[in-house]
């Protein structure tokens, strides 16, 4: 067999055809460019524009840095022994109370929405094109739009008029649980979509059934972002105000242990109360409360930082 010949371009008219691409629009748009002088100007423009971001990530800084000083200062000369060991007497005494109501509500956040994110998450991970899977990523893109504060005014209809819970740590770890659940879900959903499609195959071709492939081999993957879906809901849980005010109330006492029918306390109502107080004995609890929840949600934004490094 004889090798075909090269390409040899037609003829037309007896020069070579060569196309040529006309684009009148592209070309007027160039020249109105050129002669509108916005070619000379734009790095005067994209200065101005980073110098409007720079100035902007100083204003947010600056403001940063005096929140957290004005909290670490104040904050720190209100620490004492009685905060830690003494329930809050009217205006006075200590943070015994809020501490422990706080540990007892994310602790039931956890609960309740760590098992149900992490599974909806794996089944949106691993099955993204699935109708169900389809339907979780909407309720949970939803879910992470609406106002906390709507969410806790909709379970104090719900749960604690209409159910009768009253104010209750049930009451509160619910709302709290379905704040969290979204972000919970999404970390959860791209850290098992991020497991390699090899390990995937790798397991179902040695015989393993889901169950056996989701807890013995994918979970174990899927660790960091499992557990920065974890820290984030738990800080979730302690920095929120606006729905437990709804749900949860307040107590001068220690938790009962009774879900229903009691109110609890919690450090953000104290934030919230008494630095509106005239007196200073309840402003340097409300101090006091803010640097315990800056410093436990910092610890855990640094956890989840490093987890995520770790990965």
């Amino acid at each position: 067999m004889t090798a075909a010949p090269p390409f040899q371009a037609p003829l037309v008219l007896g020069k070579p055809y060569r196309p040529v691409v006309h684009d009148k629009r592209l070309a007027a748009h160039r020249r109105l460019i050129a002669g509108s002088g916005l070619a000379r100007s734009r790095p005067l423009w994209s200065l101005l524009g980073w110098s409007l971001c720079a100035a902007a990530l100083v204003l947010l800084g600056v403001a940063m840095c005096w929140i957290l000083g004005t909290i670490l200062f104040k904050g720190v000369s209100a620490l004492s022994l009685t905060i830690f060991i003494e329930p809050t007497q009217g205006n006075g005494g200590g943070l015994l109370n809020a501490i422990e109501g706080t540990a007892v509500m994310a602790l039931g956040t956890l609960i309740l929405a760590v098992p149900l994110g992490v599974a909806a998450g794996a089944y949106g991970g691993l099955f993204p094109d699935a109708i169900w899977a389809r339907t979780i990523r909407f309720f949970s893109d939803t879910l992470v739009g609406v106002p906390s504060i709507v969410l806790g005014y909709a379970d104090y209809v719900i749960l604690v008029q209409a159910l009768g819970w009253h104010f209750s740590t049930a009451a509160a770890c619910v709302t709290l649980a379905i704040i969290c659940l979204p972000y919970i879900c999404r970390f959860n959903e791209l850290a098992f979509a991020a497991i390699s499609p090899d390990l995937r195959q790798s397991v179902y071709a040695i015989g393993a059934n889901e169950r056996q492939a989701i807890l013995l081999v994918f979970l174990p993957a899927a660790t960091p972002g499992v557990l920065t879906g974890v820290l984030l809901a738990l800080s979730i849980s302690v920095g929120e105000t606006a729905p437990l005010l709804y749900t949860a109330g307040w107590s001068n006492y220690l938790w009962n242990g009774h879900l229903f029918h009691m109110p609890i306390a919690h450090l953000t109502y104290a934030i919230w109360t008494f630095i509106n107080e005239p007196l200073a004995s309840a402003n340097a609890l409300a101090y006091a409360a803010a640097l315990l929840v800056t410093s436990f949600v910092l610890l855990l934004s640094v956890a989840s930082r490093l987890i995520l490094r770790a990965r």
